[in-house]
């Protein structure tokens, strides 16, 4: 008994033995020239950074593959102090870090950010720059490149402060009264908190120019502000989030709306792309007057991917043709509380396909409020696409109860997704056609993930031959893509077939 005792005890300290040995190898550093790190890549690229504004971080993983632990004798940022990147290992940020060590089998990150400095330069500059490895005399090399421009800023210099102590961050185009300020296409324009049009202001936006909104700005046009958005065909104005990085160039609510309140004849937005924003443009009367001025024309625009609607109007005068909105986490376009609404040869196409799902239609009509009816005057939809993922992408919510002022609604040569009667020939005029499928396969277009809604093989949204319908497309002789409309055999929607 006392002999086996003695075995298994010697059992057990060469046990003991071979795995503290076993730990000793493992933990023991490989200093053999062969062994090296290797990265989760080889280069790191920052897309457009705009001066003074930074980027969001990225990293690189380092990793060890060898059995044993491994230092890195030194890590090194090239550029050094005067480097526009920022290097962080282990927890500090520096420019140069000595002695590293990674354990067998192992890993590390290395978190990199880049701040572009304030130049002159309108076009985009290229900032390069690299971090070397010195790993067992071997040199090893990340390299860094980012693209940075410089942009007009609009920075807040004014609050308005609520009664909960929240504030309203803004700016005004100019401190001057009556002031005309152009908007230029030479370099981007960066907005941070509201930019304001006030009254008697006037700011008119040339072709080309991209206005680029941070988290929770917008454009405001107070009440007889006035807005001249002047696009072209391929060389339209942009607005969209501030942030450049890729993963941001889809990504819906990174910025408010564009807002325009009642006072002014004049607004006109034409050939504008609006996206990745919360509303597309908002067209309101601010107070209670609807006496006054409140007038929007807004013609061969894309407005889409916006994290609530596409346009939003309230008891507003909107002239459009020409637009596609799509691609919103609820309506793409919501008319309340009545108004005067013509929209002609537009798409409104609704796949939002997010990670939150949709449940509102793509078109939803109102004319009240839980205390009182207001005066739809007119929404009209002449030559118009209504499709989406929807059952039902048409909603009217409305009140007829004030017979003085019946709401007033006609869709004219119309292809509609919806399962609304449409056999009333007060509100459903000349040639309806209708679709009450469910899932994707509606109209075939090109690509409406892709914010193609383009149809160049579908016929159902062809051969409109009624003489309203010629009507209505000869008063946007030009599709969106500029391409002339034929006007007897009408295509309706944004694009000629």
């Amino acid at each position: 008994m006392k002999f086996l005792l003695k075995i298994t005890c010697v059992i057990a300290v060469l046990s003991f033995l071979m795995f503290e040995l076993s730990s000793c190898k493992k933990d023991k550093l490989i200093t053999n020239s062969s062994a090296r790190v290797q990265f989760s890549q080889d280069s790191v690229l920052f897309d457009t950074v705009f001066t003074t504004i930074g980027s969001s971080t990225k990293n690189i993983r380092v990793r060890n593959k060898n059995n044993k632990r491994i230092k890195i004798s030194s890590i090194q940022l090239l550029g050094g102090s005067s480097s526009s990147f920022i290097i962080n290992v282990d927890g500090g940020k520096g420019t140069s870090f000595e002695d590293v060590e990674i354990a067998a089998n192992d890993s590390m990150y290395i978190f990199i950010q880049v701040n572009v400095n304030p130049n002159n330069a309108n076009s985009p500059l290229i900032i390069n720059d690299a971090i070397r490895f010195t790993v067992n005399g071997n040199e090893q090399t990340v390299y860094l490149e980012a693209w940075g421009q410089d942009a007009y800023y609009y920075r807040p210099n004014n609050a308005i402060k609520f009664s909960d102590g929240s504030y309203f961050a803004y700016s005004r185009i100019s401190e001057s009264d009556n002031a005309t300020i152009v908007m230029f296409n030479d370099k981007p324009h960066v907005i941070y908190g509201y930019l304001v049009v006030d009254s008697t202001q006037k700011l008119i936006i040339n072709a080309g120019t991209r206005i680029y909104l941070n988290n929770k700005a917008g454009l405001w046009v107070f009440r007889y502000g006035e807005l001249k958005v002047h696009g072209q065909k391929g060389n339209e104005v942009i607005f969209t989030g501030a942030r450049r990085d890729k993963e941001y160039a889809d990504e819906p609510g990174q910025w408010d709306r564009i807002w325009i309140n009642e006072g002014s004849v004049n607004n006109e937005i034409n050939y504008a792309i609006i996206k990745n924003g919360y509303v597309g443009v908002q067209a309101e009367l601010f107070g209670n007057n609807f006496n006054e001025p409140r007038r929007l024309k807004m013609t061969n625009t894309k407005i889409q991917n916006m994290s609530l609607w596409g346009f939003y109007g309230l008891g507003y005068n909107v002239y459009a043709g020409n637009n596609v909105i799509s691609n919103c986490q609820e309506h793409c376009v919501n008319i309340a509380l009545g108004g005067k609404y013509t929209f002609l040869n537009s798409t409104f196409a609704n796949f939002w396909e997010k990670e939150k799902s949709r449940d509102k239609p793509a078109i939803n009509i109102n004319n009240h409020t839980n205390s009182q009816v207001l005066p739809l005057d007119s929404a009209y939809f002449g030559n118009c696409i209504v499709d989406g993922l929807l059952v039902n992408e048409i909603n009217l919510d409305l009140d007829y109860s004030d017979t003085n002022f019946p709401p007033k609604y006609i869709f004219s040569n119309c292809w509609l997704k919806t399962s609304n009667s449409t056999g009333d020939p007060l509100h459903y005029v000349g040639d309806i056609r209708t679709n009450i499928s469910t899932g994707k396969s509606n109209l075939s277009f090109n690509d409406y993930k892709n914010y193609n809604f383009q149809a160049t093989s579908e016929s159902r949204i062809r051969n409109f031959t009624l003489t309203s319908a010629q009507t209505d497309a000869l008063k946007f002789q030009f599709d969106l893509n500029n391409t002339p409309r034929n006007t007897s055999n009408v295509t309706i929607g944004a694009y000629e077939n």
